[in-house]
């Protein structure tokens, strides 16, 4: 494998695990309670948001559409130098 071979898959590995860590951050970031009823009040359940969480989950899925992005880029850089040294 060519050098930017090796780049666009390391960068293809790295953006699935930005994704990976980008699902377990935003799962963090969301708590739910339930409350039963009380009286004349109903049950209901409601839900967290932690922003730090979110953000780290936001930030980690930028960060991987970033890296795929680069692992296009460097696929497409290879194939046209492999062709332009063939045309040579």
């Amino acid at each position: 494998m060519r050098y930017r071979q090796v780049r666009a898959a390391l960068a293809t590995v790295l953006a699935l695990v930005a994704v990976v860590a980008g699902v377990i951050a935003w799962r963090n970031g969301l708590r739910t309670t339930e409350f039963a009823p009380a009286g004349d009040i109903p049950a209901f359940e409601a839900t967290r948001y932690a922003a730090p969480w979110i953000f780290l989950a936001a930030t980690l899925l930028t960060v991987a559409g970033l890296l795929l992005v680069d692992a296009v880029a460097q696929v497409a850089r290879a194939r046209n130098a492999k062709s332009a040294r063939h045309e040579q």
